[in-house]
Parts: C-alpha cells; sequence; structure tokens
C-alpha cells in the first residue's frame, strides 16, 4: 500500500530530528517546511501532529511546533509499559489466534528475514509493524487492541531506531522466530515471556540507544 504524503513526511522529519539536524526545542517552521518539501501546509500539519502523538514534537497554540526528546526515564518508562502489554496481546493471542493468522505471521517474518539480509531497516520495521499488529489483532480484544495500538505510536519512531543499531534486526528477527513458534504450540506464557523480552528495552540496548540519542543531541 502507497503511503500518504503527511505519513512519509513525518517519516523525513524525524530522520532529521534523529540525525540531529533538528535539536531539542527547535521550532519547526511550517511555511519553510511546506516550500522544502514542495506541499500544501494540510499534509505537513498532518505529519506534524502524528509527531506530536508519537511525542518527538509538542504543538504549543500561538507559538507553533517544537522538537521534544523525551528524557530516558520516560523513554525507559514508556518502553516497561509497552512490554508488559504486548506480553498480555500475546497471552491471549496464543490461546484465539486463527490459522490464517499465523500464515500471515509467516509472511511477515519471511519478508522481515529478506529485509535483514538486504539490511534495510526500513523495510524490517514495516514489516515487522505488521507482525505486532496482527497479533494485538488476535488478542480478541478490541479495547486491548486499541490502547496497544495508541501506545505503539508513541513509540514507533524509537522502536524504529533502534533497528539501526548494529545487530538488532538479525536479533529481532531471531526473537519474532521464538514468539512465532509459541503461538503456534497455543503455549500462552511462553509467547508473552517472548514478546516482553523482545520489545522491552533493558541492559546494553537500552544504554545503546540513549548513546545514539546523546551524540545526535550534543
Amino acid at each position: 500500500m502507497e503511503k500518504r504524503r503527511a505519513d512519509i513526511i513525518a517519516e523525513q522529519l524525524e530522520e532529521r530530528i534523529f540525525d540531529g539536524t533538528y535539536a531539542d526545542g527547535d521550532r519547526l517552521d511550517e511555511v519553510r517546511l511546506a516550500e522544502q518539501f514542495g506541499v500544501s501546509r494540510t499534509p505537513l500539519r498532518e505529519a506534524l501532529q502524528g509527531l506530536a502523538r508519537s511525542g518527538l514534537v509538542a504543538l504549543i497554540p500561538r507559538r507553533g511546533a517544537f522538537v521534544r526528546q523525551p528524557g530516558p526515564v520516560e523513554l525507559l518508562e514508556m518502553f516497561e509499559v509497552m512490554a508488559e502489554v504486548e506480553a498480555v496481546c500475546g497471552r491471549l493471542a496464543a490461546k484465539r489466534i486463527s490459522d490464517e493468522a499465523l500464515a500471515d505471521l509467516h509472511d511477515a517474518n519471511d519478508k522481515c528475514q529478506a529485509a535483514v539480509e538486504a539490511q534495510a531497516p526500513d523495510s524490517y520495521y514495516s514489516e515487522n509493524e505488521r507482525f505486532h499488529k496482527i497479533i494485538y489483532r488476535e488478542s480478541g480484544n478490541g479495547f486491548l487492541e486499541a490502547e496497544t495500538g495508541i501506545l505503539h505510536r508513541r513509540l514507533q519512531p524509537f522502536r524504529r531506531q533502534q533497528l539501526r543499531l548494529r545487530g538488532r534486526m538479525a536479533q529481532s528477527m531471531n526473537e519474532h522466530k521464538t514468539i512465532l513458534e509459541a503461538l503456534e504450540r497455543g503455549d500462552s506464557e511462553a509467547v508473552a515471556n517472548a514478546l516482553r523480552g523482545h520489545v522491552a528495552i533493558q541492559g546494553e540496548k537500552f544504554h545503546s540507544l540513549m548513546r545514539t540519542l546523546k551524540n545526535i543531541a550534543e
């Protein structure tokens, strides 16, 4: 499916924030950015609203949009909650998942593997996102799916960024295989534990991500 223009702009702005083009606290000028991207202000505003939902941008009435980077404690707390929520989704999905959904997960994993081999983190992230959303849906709990989706979007730029850490894509791929094998066995606790470990940013993985963000900020 072709990406919406606003989504493309949001991803490019996200990259500029992470690569240091825009620093924490910088104002994002709508007029100038609309000219740079060659678009009207409507898709640009949609892009900024999307970044605001993920927490990378603060929209201040009558002042505009400003870059906002969460601190390490806030980021760690968000990932901690995300890991537990996804574990719940996995635990429920283990008993409710359909054969069709399992086939879709296999397809997403095959495409993730192709992205690992091509060293294409953006392609990997797209299929990785699909993989997780299938599990949210197969939890069979619409409220849980919706709330998990909101938190997923909040952490989207950081989950995407951590895939650029050396060796992370291959590690993530192995974790996907473990999750899928547990789902096929219907082992609720194994799925929950595998998803929790997959999503949690802890130890060296968290420190590597924070070093990346710190280097960008400097």
